[in-house]
This record gives C-alpha cells, structure tokens and sequence, in this order.
C-alpha cells in the first residue's frame, strides 16, 4: 500500500522557521543596513552588533527565501523585501512583521488553550486585560509601527475594495475607523468628484494628517478624531469600516451597524471590507487562519456572505452583495434601501 504524499505535513513543520527567519531579519534591522548598500556577512554583523558565522546563517536562511541575493559572499536586499521590508519604502509591511513576531508569536503559542476557553490570550501571554490594542502599543513608536505596517497592507487592499463596485454616484465617504487613511486616499484618487473624512481615536490622526497631506486627492479629505462607538458620526451617503467589524462580538457589530444605518440617508449604504469566508466555512486557508488569529487576538471571528448579510438585514439594510477582490480583503456593499451596486 502506498502511502499519502507527506509534504503537507513536513512544510507545515518547517512554516514557522520560515516566518521567524525574517522576523528576526527585520528585528535586527538587516533589511535597513542592506538598504545602505551591500555587505558581506561579517560586515553585517559588525553593524549589527551579531556573531559573523551566525549572522552568515541567517543571511542564507533570507537568501533561501528570496528576501535577499547573495553573490560572491556579498548580499543585497531583493525587490521583494526592499519594498515590503525596508522600513523606508512607502509600501513597507515592517511595522506589521513586527507585531507578528512581538505580539502574534508568542500569542499562537497559547492557540491550544483559546480552543478550550474559547477566548483571547492578552492576559495569558503578557498580562494585559485586551483586546485592546491600545493596551499593547504603550508607545507612540510602536503605535506608529503598527499603523504604518497596516498601511502597507492598505495599500494593497484598499484600491481592491474601491474599485469592486461602482461608487461614482456618492458623494462624501466616511471611512470609520480609518487609521492612515489608505481607503480614503485610495476612493478620492478613484472618485474624482468623491469627498472623504478619516474618522478615528485621537491618537491615529496625526499619522492621518501625515499620509493624506501626500495624495493627490488631499483637498478632498479631512481627518476628524472620535470614536465611533460613543461620538456622533459625520455625516455621509457612504460609510466604510475595514478590518474593523472581525473584531468584535455580534452584540457590538449590530450596536455600529445601527448607528451607521440611523446616520445614512435614504439611499446611502455601506461599504465594507473584510476577507469572507466559504459559506461551509471552509477556506478560503488565508481567511480559516485569520478567523484562528481573531480567536487569539479579540473578541471576534471572520465569517460568510451570509453571516454578515444578516447582521446587516437585522438593523435595516436592504440589498447586500459582495465582491471577492483576490486581495486580502474583500467586499460587500449593503444598501439603505433595496440598490445596493
């Protein structure tokens, strides 16, 4: 009897030496120090403050995973990570590499007893009550980190999600929960005759301000500070949260879907952006695994088309659809009154 190919296993083995090889890499600042120009390992690590041979390692281990190129014992970075990496380039996903490895990491090693409690590991894994990021990032540097790595990915959804469905006839967006800006910044630059506000705690605007003032579209976009659970929302004929509904219980999801539904006109809707699930609940694997990562981390899930559809329908919306992006997010558009897209 032949036995079933085991490579599913054995790279599932290896997975997390994958992710902690460049989490180390953009721990020590490798990627900084090659953007600097080439060095051999030796000299790396004499920037670095490393042990040469093991410094060689880890530069191999990178090179293996096409993050950095290696000729003639000099490295340099690759496209991929002077982009992604690189903590300079407008497009990095540093500040969100960062959190994988100081918060996720450690938090996953606790992925057994979220099962069995069936809650979050904040206190379990550093003592904090959460989910409260806020709690987390005790720093303006590690919040900025933070925010700067989702803008990153922010820059690879947000045009995705703007451009699923036809948003011409709306004229003024209010991105809640906004952080840099990205979605905002991404619908005025689509919408030309599309206004924008970026609504979000106090602590994320000046980063906003910082990332809209570098649009084109930036006289059409204002930053306002409140919170959406608790502030009065600015007015709108299109609302958007991103990211921001998986976090949260269905308790909490229906109290801003209201508020957002009580705020909108007639004929207004909102636009939303989260990476669905298979209605088996099965799959898409990005989507399974964020669904484990929000068990972990919140107090919240990822969920179906129809899951959310009928989140929405019991507050009032109307026609609701959805758009795969083959982005990390995807979209649904759901209508105060019966059009949606």
């Amino acid at each position: 009897m032949s036995l079933p190919n085991p490579q599913p296993v054995l790279d599932l083995i290896e997975a997390f030496r994958h992710s902690k090889t460049m989490f180390a890499a953009v721990s020590m600042g490798v990627f900084e120090a090659l953007h600097d120009g080439p060095a051999t390992a030796a000299e790396l690590a004499a920037k670095l403050g490393a042990d040469a041979g093991a410094m060689g390692r880890l530069l191999d281990g990178c090179a293996a995973l096409g993050l950095v190129r290696k000729q003639a014992g000099v490295y340099r970075n690759d496209a991929v990570a002077e982009t992604y990496l690189y903590a300079g380039s407008a497009h990095s996903l540093r500040g969100y590499v960062r959190y994988s490895d100081e918060a996720l990491y450690g938090m996953w090693g606790h992925l057994d007893d979220a099962v069995r409690e069936g809650t979050h590991r904040w206190k379990q894994s550093f003592g904090l009550e959460g989910p409260i990021f806020s709690a987390f990032f005790r720093s303006e540097e590690a919040m900025r980190d933070f925010l700067m790595g989702m803008h990153g990915f922010g820059m690879l959804t947000s045009p995705r999600v703007v451009g699923a469905f036809d948003l011409s006839r709306f004229r003024r967006l209010v991105d809640l929960g906004g952080a840099t800006g990205h979605l905002a910044i991404a619908a005025c630059e689509r919408y030309a005759e599309l206004r924008a506000v970026v609504f979000d705690l106090p602590r994320a605007t000046p980063l906003a301000q910082e990332q809209v003032a570098k649009s084109a579209a930036h006289q059409r976009i204002e930053v306002v500070a409140g919170d959406f659970f608790e502030d009065e929302l600015p007015a709108a004929d299109l609302y958007y949260v991103g990211r921001i509904l998986h976090d949260w219980t269905e308790a909490k999801i229906e109290r801003l879907l209201g508020r957002v539904f009580a705020r909108l006109p007639e004929g207004g809707a909102l636009l939303i952006g989260e990476k669905l699930l298979e209605e088996d609940g099965v799959g898409p694997l990005a989507a399974s695994m964020q669904s484990l990562n929000m068990l972990i981390v919140t107090e919240g899930r990822e969920r179906s088309l129809s899951e959310y559809a009928g989140l929405l329908r019991r507050v009032g919306f109307g026609a609701v659809e959805a758009q795969r992006t083959g982005a990390a997010l995807d979209a649904i558009l759901a209508a105060k009154g019966e059009i949606a897209g």
